[in-house]
This record gives structure tokens, sequence and C-alpha cells, in this order.
């Protein structure tokens, strides 16, 4: 490289992408809502607001379009990187031939760092084991810090760092929550960076865990809210419009859509449903504040570098709000995944602690219809609720118009060679002649930065996401009413189409912001052109075939190339073992124990926590086996104590038709039983856990004991033995686990 490359390098941008996660457009300050969000809108007051920014409606895909450039299932990402299949756009991987954002910029001569959510690696490369080629560090960032799942207990989150998972501390500090700690991390990976390499750029990619759920936060910043939403959602919507179209981020004479059958409203709620509603939100509140501030630190750290005017930094979302709490919203999102009714007696014998340690809290889906207003519906549809989302875009030295509001239409795919452009990186474009497999299917957006007139750089684009599909083509938007199935509440009521073949397309003219006026009936010819150039580029990008069933993906799902056996022996030595890397825990748990002459207690082996979680443990020389399904939870006690010397000592868990047979089990004799009509779930933790042996760490199974609780004897080993021929249905679980 020569002088001049140097020097054009040293006063080329640093970049720092901001990727929020299920925020609404309607949930930041600076597009409308009450929420605070100071230092957002900040940025916005100094930067600009994009009104007509999409994304793909679900995390993995929009983040595969962030860092490629390319649409999601042009690059295996059609769906969450947790179910791979066998087709070329739902492999959940993405391939060595797709340049990423992080790797280009890399070999241009920027640091790349990532810090949060990843997403990224398809089930089966998640454990300690890898292979790491689709983990941050394999696609092109050289330092990473967060976690490799869709969420994450901010209260005791599952951490990597790099290519190795963080054995964390047994107890984490009072206070702790991860947005603080990831932004702590950043902050101290820019600052070392700058320290070292003061004019060598940067790229720092921010992905918080925040707004998904858990919707979890530090008392205090959810009672700063108290009573701001006993309006109700159908007035709060109506007055975050207001705002919207005095800002200027919804256009004068956009319409607001009607709220749909399925959304109760507010003023035929009991005062208790409306007690529990409201303070869903405050918490869902106070943690945007809190994430808020934690953006303000990172910011003010650029100020006080030095860097901030010359670091173009971009604020978005992944998708719009989400609707995964159902009507009533949960307690504990693992209920709502595993098909477990969540009653209102139940959320208000949890509401004094919502947003604390003992829940995995989701709102009720009414306040995701109302987080993106003006708009219908929500993540994981095609409509504009689960595709237009905040862009935010602010670089002191490249942006003019602090403030304004940009109309041009934009998409995740436009991120990555608006990023190059900025940065002056050249990589081919889908319209160049040079263009190779090194295409990116995106555009810049970097003459809008200085050019309020600038053309849109595309005109057209597909989505789909779980059988959801729209098109925008030809100064129309046309969008079908397919509703997904599998997912508790949103199967039974919204309004729509459970057959591909039957789904009927809506029509909208390109200026109809909120899509409120459907013309499809004046119209057919349009809607016929339409539906074929959206099935052009569904056979472009290898979008078909089309799958609206999570449990028909599931089924189809490709397993790891070394799937975990269905017997396992574990050692203390080799640390936690990913829950991916064990067999499913249907069968029998055995820690091969010493028992000195004193006798011992502790943790024998335990996974998960008191939202979904199986311990182990002695107390007072006698077995406990504690197990937290979604439905509630089960103890058993042994009837003997465990003596002075070798034994075996651990579980047996039977999976019956519609409950559970527990057993505690000493030298293969059943020394206590208990049958409940609970299921075990399928899902331990949906931000992933490790099987942790001689001790617990964080949040405990059950209130029995507090973490670390070592084992006091000698634990030699734990064998897993998974008993698949008990379970009934097991026919479908071996085609989706691909295990024979």
């Amino acid at each position: 490289m020569n002088k001049d490359d140097v020097t054009a390098r040293s006063e080329a941008p640093n970049v720092v992408m901001i990727v929020l996660d299920d925020l609404g457009y309607a949930q930041l300050g600076c597009y409308g809502s009450d929420i605070q969000t100071p230092a957002i809108d900040r940025l916005a007051r100094n930067g600009l607001r994009y009104n007509r920014f999409h994304v793909t409606g679900l995390c993995s895909p929009t983040r595969a379009c962030l860092l490629t450039g390319r649409n999601h299932h042009a690059v295996g990402m059609g769906f969450l990187a947790d179910i791979p299949t066998a087709h070329p756009g739902y492999t959940g991987k993405i391939p060595a031939s797709a340049p990423t954002l992080p790797r280009v910029l890399r070999d241009s001569g920027w640091s790349t760092m990532a810090v949060g959510k990843w997403h990224l690696a398809p089930r089966g490369e998640r454990t300690s084991a890898g292979p790491f080629t689709r983990w941050p560090v394999g696609l092109g960032f050289e330092r990473y810090y967060g976690f490799l799942l869709g969420d994450a207990n901010h209260w005791d989150p599952q951490l990597v760092r790099d290519n190795s998972y963080v054995d964390g501390p047994d107890v984490r500090p009072a206070g702790y929550h991860l947005t603080e700690d990831l932004t702590d991390e950043a902050i101290r990976m820019v600052v070392a960076q700058q320290q070292s390499a003061p004019d060598k750029p940067f790229f720092l990619y921010f992905a918080t865990g925040a707004m998904h759920s858990p919707h979890h936060v530090h008392r205090e910043w959810a009672d700063a809210y108290a009573g701001q939403f006993d309006i109700g959602w159908d007035a709060w919507r109506e007055q975050v419009f207001a705002r919207q179209l005095a800002e200027g981020v919804v256009p004068a004479g956009a319409t607001l859509t009607e709220r749909p059958s399925w959304v109760p409203a507010w003023n035929t709620l009991t005062a208790e449903e409306r007690a529990v509603y409201a303070r869903m939100h405050e918490v869902y509140a106070g943690f945007l504040s809190h994430t808020d501030s934690q953006i303000d630190r990172l910011i003010r750290t650029l100020e006080d570098l030095d860097v901030l005017d010359n670091t173009l930094v971009l604020v978005m979302s992944d998708n719009g709000a989400s609707a995964e709490g159902g009507v009533a919203g949960t307690s504990n999102e693992h209920r709502f995944t595993h098909r477990v009714p969540e009653s209102l007696a139940d959320n208000l014998d949890r509401l004094p602690d919502w947003g604390g340690t003992a829940g995995y809290p989701h709102y009720a889906w009414g306040w995701a219809w109302a987080g993106n207003t003006p708009f219908r519906l929500w993540k994981r549809y095609a409509w504009l609720g689960g595709t237009r989302v905040p862009l935010i875009v602010h670089w002191p030295r490249g942006v003019r118009d602090g403030g304004a509001v940009r109309p041009q239409f934009a998409h995740a795919i436009d991120v990555m060679p608006t990023v190059l452009d900025a940065c002056g990186v050249h990589l081919p474009s889908a319209a160049s002649p040079e263009a190779s497999d090194g295409t990116v299917h995106g555009a810049s957006l970097l003459p809008t930065f200085t050019d309020a007139a600038a053309p849109a750089p595309r005109s057209t684009q597909y989505f789909e996401v779980v059988g959801s599909r729209s098109i925008i083509a030809d100064g129309w938007k046309a969008t079908t009413d397919h509703v997904a199935q599998g997912v508790v509440d949103e199967e039974v009521l919204l309004d729509g189409s459970r057959d591909f073949a039957l789904d009927r397309w809506s029509l909208f003219r390109a200026n109809d912001f909120s899509e409120a006026h459907d013309l499809s009936a004046a119209h057919p010819d349009v809607v016929s052109r339409l539906v074929a150039r959206w099935a052009a580029e569904a056979a472009r990008y290898d979008v078909l075939p089309l799958t609206d069933s999570l449990v028909a993906r599931a089924a189809d799902m490709v397993w790891a190339e070394f799937p975990p056996g269905q017997r396992v022996v574990l050692r203390p030595s080799g640390g936690p073992v990913v829950d991916e890397a064990l067999p499913l825990l249907y069968g029998r748990l055995s820690a091969d124990v010493e028992v000195p002459s004193e006798g011992a207690d502790g943790v024998l082996f335990a996974i998960g926590n008191w939202t979904g979680g199986l311990a182990a443990f002695v107390i007072g020389s006698r077995l406990h086996i504690a197990v937290v399904a979604p439905g509630g939870s089960i103890r058993v006690r042994a009837d003997r104590l465990l003596k002075e010397g070798r034994h075996s000592a651990g579980c047996r868990l039977h999976r019956l038709d519609g409950a559970t047979r527990v057993e505690a089990v000493i030298d293969d004799t059943v020394v206590g039983s208990l049958v409940s009509p609970l299921t075990l779930p399928h899902v331990w933790q949906h931000g992933g856990t490790s099987l942790l042996l001689g001790r617990d760490r964080g949040l405990p199974v059950c209130d029995e004991y507090r973490p670390p609780f070592p084992w006091t004897g000698v634990l030699h080993s734990v064998t897993v033995e998974s008993d698949l021929e008990s379970l009934p249905g097991r026919e479908l679980l071996r085609a989706a686990l691909k295990s024979d």
C-alpha cells in the first residue's frame, strides 16, 4: 500500500452500526413516541431520519442483508439461523462467496469489532467445537463479545468472546445488566483501538439484545413511566400519529390504519387487564430508555476521543415491533413458545416483578400494533409493520440538513454499499459489468446524505418472511394476506389465508404511506403484474419452496455434521457444555460421585434457571431434583440419604403423553418419583444455556439453593443418555433431528 492510500484511509470515516432488536417504527422519540430516547434523538437532530427504510421482517435475515448487501435468501438466510435446511435459500449459512462488510473493511485497512447479538451461525455450528467459520471472527470481525442466539437473559446471559464461550462468574455483580456489559466492552474495544492506532479507522457493529424479549430492566427505569400508558394502546397510537405528522416522519395526508379486530379495544378491557397491560408497556419503555442511556455512553466516548465528527453512525432496527407475547402478553415467553396458556391471574401474580430476574416477559400484542404506528401488523410479516423501521444517519463531516427527513426508498441490502461508498471502498454492484460472486444487490444511499432531492437508488424489492410476501415495484406495493402456522394466537385470530393457493394480494400506491387504501379490486391487472414480478424475484434469489409452518421447517432441518450422540460422558475439567452439544434431555442424567465420611452437599449438575431449567443437588445428604417447565415446576426429594462412598446419583425424565414423570435415582434405584401434567420443554432457555457440572452459576433453577453451591464431594463425570424410544411422536422428532 502506498503513501497516498494510507493518507486516504486515515481520512476515511469510522463506522458505528447500532442495530436495535424488535423496535417498531413509532417507538423512538424522534419518530413520534413519548418514550424518552434523548441520545438517539440527538443523533437524529444532527443527522438524517429515513421514513421509507425497510428490512426483512425477521432478525437473522435482516442482519444477513446488512452485513452482505445481498438479499437474505441469496445468502441462505431466508429464515432464522436456528433451523437450517438443505434448500439453498434456507441453509442458515452465509456462503464464502459473499464478502461481508467487516471482511471488506478489514481487508481495506479498518479495525473491525462486533459487540452484542449475532444470530448468524446455524444450529449445529454453535458449540465449543465450532466450526467457527460463521461466527463473527470467521466472517471478518477481528474482535467479538456477545451472544450467538436470537435473545439472551439480560440478567444472566450466555456470552462468547471471540471463538470461546465465557465461563462467567458464579454470581454476577449486583445490578448487572447485559446492555451495560455490552456497552462497557464496546467502549473498551474502541478506546484500546484508538490508543494503539489513532489514525486507523474502525468499524464497530453494536447489536444490543434490546428491545427483544425478555423485557428486562432495573425497576427504577420502568417506574419512571408509572401511569403514562394508562390511556391504553388506542389513544396512545393516536397521539403518536399526531406527533409523527408534526415531526414529518409521516407525510401530510397519510391515513392512520384502523385497529384490527384481533387487537382488543382498550375500553373493552377490565380494570385488572388494563393495569397489567399498562405495566407491560412501562417496563418496555424503561427498557428502551435504559438502552438509549447506554448508546449515549458510547456516543459520548466517541466525542471524548474526538472522532465523532468523522464517524458514520447508523441506528436502525432489524424488524418491526414483536407480537410474540400473544394477545395477553406473557411473564415467561418460554410458556408462549411452548403453547402453554397464561392467564390474567398468572400475570397479575407476577406483575410486581415484571421485568425482574424471576421472569422472561413480553408485552401484549396491542402494544406491538401501536409500536408500529401507523402501519399494519408486526414482526414476521411482509406488511409495513414488520418491514418498515427507523433509520438514523449521523455523520457531521458527510451529512447536510441536520434534523431532516429523507423519503427515499431504502432496504437493509443498501446499507453495505452505502457504508463502502462513504469509506471510498469499491465493491461491484449487481448493475456493474465487473460484478462477479462479490456482487451486492443493494445500492448506495450516499447521494441522499447531501441532496434531499437525490433519487432513490432502487425502486424494486421483494419480501418474504415465513410465507408472508410482498413486492414494491413500478410505484406500487402488493402484499399477501398469508398467515403463518404454528404461532399461538396468530394462527387462530389473524384474518387472512392459511393456504398459499388461496392467498389474496392487496394493492397500494407507493405514495399511500401507511398502506391504508387497498386498490386491488380496481387494478387487477397491476396485481397480476406484480405477482408475476414477485415470482421472478423469488426464482432469482432462491426464495422457493415456501414454508409457513414452523413444525414442517423443523422436520426438514439439517442436523450438524457431527451431532451429539445419544449417550455422552461429560467431565468437569471440560467446563460447561452448551445445550446444542447435548443429547435431548429425555432419559437419564447420572453423576459419578464420591461422598466423604462427613457427607457432601451441593449441585451435581444444572442447566438453565428458574424460567426454565433442570438441577440435581444435594442438601443434608439428600438428593433433590428440580425441573422448571413452561407450565410449572416439579420437585422430587429422595427418600433416603446419599451415604459415604462412590455412587451414581441423578435423575430420569420420562416424557409421557401429556405428562412427565421425574425420578430421583441413586445407584440405579428409584428413590423418589413424581408424575406431573407438565411437558418437558424442547428449549430450556431461548437465549441458550449450558450444563454445568459440580456447581451452578448466575440464576438458580429453584429457591432451595443459591449459586454457585458447589458440590463438596468428588465429581468424576456426568453421563447423559437420551431415550428417544419413550417419546410420543418420536418419528417426527427423528425426522427433525435427522437421527436414525
